[in-house]
């Protein structure tokens, strides 16, 4: 039985979806690289301080630490994350029923994430000053 004949307008408008959807998981691997390169870049130059001033700030040293490894673990989600939305995306997209369906928004998510992240090293910034 030979395959319905498929509509060529329909056929490009997945390839445009496709090509949007590479084009997004992109931009999200872009972010998230950043996010890591950013928590490690903070660890790095934390440790490098305490190697040369042979201080050790227990309260600023550990926050940094944690405020480093909490944008490296916003990276990983926001990839993990991207990753798995893609997925979903090309399966719709293959779809011969591709209807639009509202979904939870990654970027408001790592948003989120990095906002609390920065109000914490905000208010660990300011308390360790006024100590």
């Amino acid at each position: 039985m030979p395959d319905a004949p498929r509509n060529l307008n329909n056929e490009l408008a997945k390839e445009r979806n496709r090509a949007a959807a590479e084009r997004t998981l992109l931009a999200w691997i872009r972010t998230s690289l950043s996010l890591i390169g950013f928590g490690f870049g903070i660890d790095q130059i934390v440790t490098a301080i305490q190697r040369t001033r042979r201080l050790d700030y227990l309260g600023t040293m550990y926050l940094a630490r944690i405020t480093g490894l909490a944008f490296i673990a916003v990276g990983l989600y926001a990839m993990l994350s991207a990753t798995i939305e893609h997925r979903q995306e090309l399966r719709r997209i293959q779809r011969d029923d591709y209807l639009y369906t509202p979904r939870r928004s990654n970027a408001l998510v790592v948003a989120i994430a990095l906002m609390v992240i920065g109000i914490f090293a905000f208010l660990g910034i300011i308390i360790s000053t006024l100590n």
